[in-house]
């Protein structure tokens, strides 16, 4: 009766919040920095692009390196050695000036968004939670990521015009150390069954990879990470170099928005800002509703507002229009897939087992950040990287639709 009573906005869940909101601040500001670091170094556009890519393949890997590590050592290890290990990576890359040191340090910013990011922060909040509140505290946690995105890029682009991009990078750095200031609060019970208590990991990841059901959410979360990181690492420097002039008089010039660049740090912080409201509504409605069916209807969302933008000529108002309608199903995903994981597999082993479909994710991310800068510097444009989201947006939307959405039976004890 207890675990029924437990209110939503626990200790955890703020905590989780801040520092989720924090690390992702920073993480979806690498877009601002794609223009000035290639333009510094003369670099083709693929090479900080790879370099994004890599941190969304690190942060794959890591993902349930990380989940094992909270689940055998501690919550709060994992998360510590996440923090320092972003702050370091940031720090050593304001220094770096080759294209193969950037790329190699991301690897290491990857890990350390692994550490602090959804694969460990959602396993806690769901243990922290009630059956009853966690499709809805899940959701309330990844919007704190949103959170970040709406203030990370807008912050960004404010400190360029103050600081160099390696000074930028050292003082995100000094903000990540400072999340580990919300640690204390993070103390989450093992809500567990004594069976789910007794089972190993390797039964459960064994009983896993034998369901057909687990193998489609871990494809189909492969074109949340193509979309998600395509947009967040090329959207801005796509606006700058496409969209249409800014009204001298207009809305966003009284708003000081006068320049394409600021318009596509605006862009990803609307985007942020609209998922804010799309997590915690799918957190919601995840309770209420069939969770497989939710997935497929926001993946056929996003695949719609894509094929409509890249149809129509680019305009400061079609880039608010579509920013805010992409927004709205931005990370939705997130609070049903961990929420159907916790579910379908149960709690124990929830952060390795969200980790390892986590890690379809970033395959898909750095896929899409990677195309995204290979495609532009051989062809000029982004269109064909658009296309390519629209199709796997598609298929995911598909995949979801024979998911068995009932709970695995325990092995016997």
């Amino acid at each position: 009766m207890t675990q029924d009573r437990t209110p939503i906005f626990t200790p955890v869940l703020i905590a989780g919040c801040i520092i989720m909101m924090l690390g992702f601040a920073i993480r979806a500001s690498f877009g601002v920095f794609q223009i000035p670091i290639a333009e510094e170094f003369g670099w083709p556009r693929a090479e900080f692009s790879l370099a994004i890519a890599i941190q969304n393949l690190a942060w794959g890997i890591g993902q349930p390196i990380f989940g094992a590590i909270a689940e055998k050592m501690g919550d709060r290890k994992a998360i510590v050695l996440g923090a320092l290990m972003y702050a370091a990576g940031l720090i050593l890359s304001s220094f770096a000036t080759t294209p193969g040191g950037h790329q190699l340090l991301e690897i290491l910013v990857g890990f350390g968004i692994a550490g602090t990011g959804f694969g460990v922060i959602l396993a806690i909040v769901g243990r922290a939670s009630s059956d009853e509140n966690r499709s809805m505290s899940l959701g309330i946690a990844t919007a704190a990521g949103s959170a970040g995105q709406v203030i990370g890029a807008p912050a960004a682009e404010l400190l360029l015009g103050f600081f160099p991009w390696q000074t930028v990078f050292i003082i995100f750095a000094g903000v990540m150390l400072a999340s580990l200031f919300a640690l204390p609060m993070m103390r989450a019970p093992r809500m567990a069954s004594k069976q789910e208590l007794e089972e190993s990991l390797g039964t459960v990841l064994k009983r896993a990879f034998k369901d057909p059901s687990y193998t489609m959410i871990f494809l189909g979360f492969f074109s949340c990470g193509y979309q998600l990181a395509f947009i967040t690492a090329h959207f801005p420097a796509f606006i700058t170099e496409v969209c249409g002039p800014i009204a001298a008089g207009g809305v966003l010039a009284g708003m000081g928005i006068t320049t394409t660049s600021g318009l596509g740090a605006l862009a990803i912080s609307l985007i942020g800002l609209a998922n804010i409201g799309g997590t915690i509504l799918a957190g919601y409605l995840g309770k209420k509703y069939t969770k497989k069916y939710l997935l497929a209807g926001i993946y056929t969302g996003r695949t719609l507002v894509a094929l409509w933008f890249i149809m129509v000529p680019m305009t400061p108002t079609t880039v608010i229009i579509f920013s805010l309608a992409m927004g709205s199903l931005w990370l939705a995903t997130v609070p049903l897939t961990s929420g159907l994981v916790a579910h379908i597999y149960g709690l124990r082993y929830m952060g390795t087992l969200y980790g390892i479909v986590f890690f379809s994710h970033q395959l898909g991310s750095f896929l899409g950040v990677w195309l995204g800068g290979r495609l532009y510097d051989a062809t000029g444009d982004y269109t064909m990287v658009w296309w390519v989201g629209i199709g796997v947006g598609a298929f995911s939307a598909i995949v979801h639709l024979p998911v068995r959405e009932k709970r695995v039976e325990l092995a016997a004890a």
